[in-house]
Order: C-alpha cells, then structure tokens, then sequence
C-alpha cells in the first residue's frame, strides 16, 4: 500500500472510494446459489451490485461465476458463485461489524483499520490475522446490507417488489431467486481441525479455540457448555455409582442425594455464568456491541416508516400479532398439552396392563415385557416432540414477528413447555399421586436411556450414513464431467451444496436442557442417571463434531457472548428441581416416621424448607458474581478509557469551534 495512503489513514478516517480492494485472483470464501431459471439480466444486475463500490451502494467484494479453465461455463453451474474480498477490503470489513481483537499489550479492543499495527499478530502480509470464520462472517454481514437504492423491483422480476432501503439478498431469497448462501469449508483446516478434535483416541479438552477459529464463537460456546456440562455431571455420577450399589432399594437414603442434588444444580450454573465470560472475553464477543436488528426474511406487511430508521420497511399491527398468539397459538398449544396428558394415561394403562400379565405368567419373558410399555412411550415421546416442533415453527412464522431474536423467543417458550411437559408429566404423575418410586425408578431410566439411544440414532449416525451415500452418487456425476479447472474446488463446490443445512444449536441445547431435567428433578431415586448422562454426552461430543466436520455444510460464524435465553431456561429448571426434591424429601419414608401424627406438620415443615432453600439459591446467584474480578476491572478500564477518549474528542472539537469563532471575529474587526 502507498505511503501516502498509509499515513492518510492513520491521520483521519478516508472514505471507501479511496480504497482499491480489488484482486484479481482472490481465495473463494462463500458460494451464492441461484435458481436454474434465474435470468441473465438479473445475475448481472446481482453482481454488479456485490462488485460496486461502497459509494455507489455496492458491496465491494469479488465475485466470479464456477467456470472451465477456457472461460466456458459448466453445465448444469451456471448459477454457483464463488464471493471474496481482498485482504484490505475484509480489514475494512472487520472494522464495520466491531470485531475485537487482542492488542499488544493484551488488552482487547474493538479493530479499527487506522490502528491496525497496535493489535497482536498484525501484519500487512498475514493474511490470517482474521480467522475464516470472521472473513465468512464480514461478507455475509456486507451480502446482507446490500440495499436497493432507486430500484423499484429486481430486474427481470416485475413481480418482485423493491423500495429504497430494502436488503436485496432478502428479496431475492424470498422470490424464490436465490437458493442458498453459504460458506465453503477449508478442507485442509477442516482435516487438521477433525485429528485434533476427533482423530486420537485419548481423553482431553476439545480444542475450543480452534473449534471457534473455524465455526465462529456460538459453535465453539456450545461445545464449550457440553463440556463443561459433562464435568458438573461427574460429583453426581460419583455418588450415585455407590449409591445405586448399596442403597438400591432403600429410599430412606435418598433424602441425602436429593439435598446434595439441590445445591449441584444451582452451583453449577453460577459457575458457568463466570466460565462463559472468560471464554467470551478472550474471543473478543464478551465487548462487541449490539448491531441494529433488521427485520427478519419472513417478516411481511403494509409498506411504512420505521419511526428509528426513518427507512422504508413492512409494517405490521402488533395488534393483530397479539390476537394470533393469544386466540390461536395459545389455545393450539393447549389442545396439545391436553393431548400429552391423554397420551400419558394410555401409558399408564399399558402398565397395568404389563403388571397383570407378569403377575399371571411369573416368567422371564413378562419380566422383559414390564420395560415394554415405558419403551414405547419413550418413543412416542420424541416423536410427538418432532411432530410438535415443526407446528411450532409453522405458527411461530404464521404470527409474524418482526424480529429473529423475538421470533426465537416465541418459538424457544412454544417447544420448551411442551417438551417440559410431555417428559415429565408421567415422572410427576408416578411421584406425586401414585406415589410409587420403584415405577418412577424404572419409567426415569427407560425414558432417559431410550430417548439418548434415540437422539444419537436420529440426529448424528443417520444423516452421516445418508450424506456418505449421496455424496457417492455426486463425486460419480463430478467425476463423469470432464473439466479441466480445478477439479478439487469443482467437486468441492458440488458435495457442499447438496449437504444438509445446519439449523443451528437449538435442538443441541434442547436435548441438554431435558437431561438436565431427567438428572436434576428426580435422580434420587434413580441414581445411575446423572452416569448415563455422562455417557451419553462423552459420545455427544464425538456426533455433534462428526455431523460439523462430515454431515452438514459449514454455518455462518455468528458473535455470541453468552448461550442467551438457554441460560434462563436452565435456571427455572435448577428452581423447579428445588420444589420437586423437597416434595421428594417429604414422602420419603425417613422424614415420614418424625411426623407420624401429623401430616399439616409436615407439609408446613417442607415448604418452609423449600422457601428457605429458593431464598439460599437466589442469594448464592447474587453472591456469585457473573464475571471473575479481573475482567470486571479490564471491562470498566475499557469503559474509562472510551470515555475519556469521547472526552478529549469533544474537548478538541470546542477548542476548534472556538478558533474559528474567534478568527471570524478578527476578519470582522
């Protein structure tokens, strides 16, 4: 880069124009996907608008269509195309989006581009100074904020309406023009990244840092609470192991690991409060500030001002969103709630049914047929959740929130009382009104072991098996296409855009949060569930990395500073669990015999228990504090500095103001 401009950037912030980011050979970072159908018009229109300048309203990045190395397109590719940027471009990009990044003096701070040579690592020529998953992240950030100007509709696409202002990727998306965005894998990283993570047989940490290199901070922030998770199970499986050996069958001794029990479930959320901010604080999302939320692709409605943007944008009646939750929604998740409970009691039928028949026969085939009823109701379970899953989405997008982040809300609450409910309504029903713990023992065991066996089958081993399969049948077509580019990047383009679509970690975090459910609620009486768990999340480790590295294509990297709602949903579980091992506490036989005279005694005795215990928990969640000291102290220096900055700046600006007033003066004079 020229001196001049060097020195000119570090004196004051230049314009776009004055940059040159264009290469002409350039590292393919993202694959656009349009329709087969797409028209000529429109793809040079699209392209033009991703190579303008940022002046004229482009998004300055490269762009180059899956070409022949004669030129000649590729048949049946015309529509793939590789997206980059330069390295000046994807710098400037870093600095848009507030990407932070460790200084030399090991503080961090938000990247700009006239400070460049304070942060560590940097170098005009390292080209690795942002990882992948940041360069993938700024083009997608730069695709998405691409907008209409004076366009009034995408050319060749009268039918596809514009309006100055609009995201043009979200129009196309909605029209049905553009199929897919997304980000290609790098094979070698992706290799070393698999060997590291998955390729030794040996007990270790997960590469969480390399994991958040390649797939972004939400990725990397997910494995880190599955592994952390797995720790915090590790005290109760210790105790349980001993305790299912001696005290199988004495529930007199249960009252001691529902009482630990109560104390493990909220010590370790505190706890992970301060792991997340360290893990955030060192991948620079802990300081990124909140961007504006822009509608979301589904949002639809009557062309209005928003009164914030004073842009353009659908408007919709927060009015008639109220009377779709609330006269449609609700009362749907109500008939399905009543559903599950209908589903339940056929459950218990069947097990008076499998009673009776053991009790008539006394052989060991009846004994098998006892877990028969609890099987299939396991099973049943995790189908109703998926059926029910997918309705929720359907009246989630029907209600037409405005925002992803509400809409996620919506959606999270929807699944999460369901799920809560269809699990463990028939835990709650065997506990507190058959009062039966021998049942409730072997219905917590099946329905826990079935639905792990399950989830593992359905969401990792089969959509590897189906994804090997399919990418056979496409390396065959590949291979039977002579060509004569890169064959590598060819095929490479081909296998990723036929993957599946990762969906995010929602369904991860939901598995999670129901065994956290099966563990902290009413493990006591069954002792051996917090070590299955164990289990279970040790071999999650391994799916959940083979369905990232093999099954799905790479998601977009999104900055995360904390697992969000996910937090709130495991805390009201911790406080629902307090309630149900103090009942669990009172029934059992051993406080039972200090009250044999009274039970109003007793009952009193255990709510004020559980008030006291709840008081405790919400005074152990005050006292320990979220974030450990240190980076409390580097987040209020930052915060110091930024305002004394702020400070000087508006100081400079008066003295400036001040000087001209008074140069004017002496004109006069």
């Amino acid at each position: 880069m020229p001196e001049s401009l060097t020195a000119s950037c570090q004196r004051m912030k230049e314009s776009w124009s004055a940059f040159d980011t264009f290469e002409p050979h350039f590292r393919p970072l993202v694959i656009i996907e349009l329709a087969k159908d797409t028209k000529e018009e429109t793809k040079e229109w699209l392209t033009q608008r991703i190579v303008d300048k940022k002046k004229n309203g482009g998004a300055q990045l490269l762009v180059k269509p899956l070409v022949k190395e004669d030129g000649g397109k590729i048949d049946g590719n015309q529509n793939l195309y590789l997206v980059g940027a330069s390295h000046l471009r994807l710098l400037l990009g870093a600095e848009t989006v507030g990407l932070v990044k460790e200084c030399n003096d090991n503080s961090m701070r938000t990247f700009t581009y006239s400070s460049r040579n304070t942060f560590k690592d940097f170098a005009e020529d390292n080209h690795d100074f942002l990882t992948m998953a940041e360069r993938q992240y700024i083009i997608k950030h730069e695709l998405e904020n691409l907008r209409a100007k004076d366009e009034r509709m995408i050319p060749g696409y009268p039918q596809a309406k514009l309006y100055p202002g609009k995201s043009i990727m979200r129009r196309l998306m909605t029209s049905g023009i553009l199929l897919q965005i997304f980000p290609l894998h790098d094979t070698e990283e992706l290799k070393k990244l698999w060997y590291t993570w998955c390729g030794q047989v040996k007990i270790s940490y997960q590469p969480l840092d390399e994991i958040r290199c390649y797939f972004g901070e939400t990725i990397a922030l997910y494995f880190g609470f599955l592994e952390y998770f797995t720790f915090a199970l590790v005290p109760m499986a210790l105790i349980g192991i001993p305790y299912y050996v001696f005290a199988w069958e004495d529930y007199d001794k249960y009252v001691m690991f529902a009482s630990f029990n109560l104390l493990w479930s909220t010590v370790i959320l505190e706890v992970w409060k301060r792991c997340c901010a360290i893990m955030t604080y060192k991948w620079g999302t802990l300081l990124m500030k909140r961007q504006f939320e822009e509608p979301r692709p589904g949002f639809h409605g009557v062309l209005g001002i928003n009164p914030v943007t004073g842009r353009e944008e659908p408007v919709y009646s927060s009015i008639k969103r109220q009377i779709r939750i609330y006269l449609v929604s609700l009362p749907f998740v109500c008939l399905c709630l009543y559903f599950s409970l209908y589903v339940m009691m056929i459950y218990f039928e069947l097990e008076t049914w499998a009673l009776d028949f053991h009790e008539e026969n006394e052989s060991y085939f009846s004994k098998l047929m006892l877990f028969l009823p609890s099987i299939i109701y396991a099973i049943v379970i995790e189908m109703m959740n998926r059926v029910y899953r997918y309705a929720a989405e359907f009246l989630t997008s029907w209600e037409n929130h405005r925002l992803e982040s509400s809409h996620q809300n919506h959606l999270i609450l929807k699944v999460l009382v369901f799920n809560f409910l269809n699990c463990f309504a028939s835990l709650f029903y065997i506990a507190f009104v058959l009062f039966d713990m021998k049942l409730l023992r072997q219905s917590l065991a099946t329905l826990l072991i079935t639905s792990q066996i399950l989830n593992q089958f359905v969401e990792a081993l089969l959509p590897y098996w189906l994804q090997k399969r399919h990418n056979k049948k496409v390396k065959k077509r590949v291979y039977s296409i002579k060509v004569d580019t890169d064959l590598s990047l060819f095929e490479q383009v081909n296998l990723e855009k036929e993957m599946g679509t990762y969906l995010g970690t929602f369904d991860d975090y939901l598995e999670l949060f129901l065994q956290f459910g099966y563990v902290s609620l009413f493990s006591c009486v069954y002792p051996l569930a917090a070590v299955f768990a164990v289990l279970n999340n040790i071999t999650e480790m391994y799916f959940d990395a083979l369905k990232m590295c093999r099954v799905f294509k790479r998601p977009f990297s999104q900055p995360t500073a904390n697992i969000g709602v996910w937090q709130l949903a495991f805390e009201t579980m911790s406080v629902i669990s307090v309630v149900t091992n103090c009942a669990l506490i009172g029934l059992s036989p051993q406080v039972n015999a200090l009250f044999p005279d009274s039970k109003t005694d007793l009952i009193l005795i255990v709510v004020l228990a559980e008030h006291i215990l709840l008081a405790l928990k919400f005074v152990m969640a005050f006292v320990i504090p979220d974030k450990p000291r240190d980076i409390q102290i580097k987040l209020a220096r930052l915060e110091f500095e930024s305002l004394e900055a702020l400070k000087q700046q508006q100081m400079k600006l008066a003295a400036e103001s001040l000087k001209e007033e008074t140069h004017g003066k002496k004109k006069m004079n």
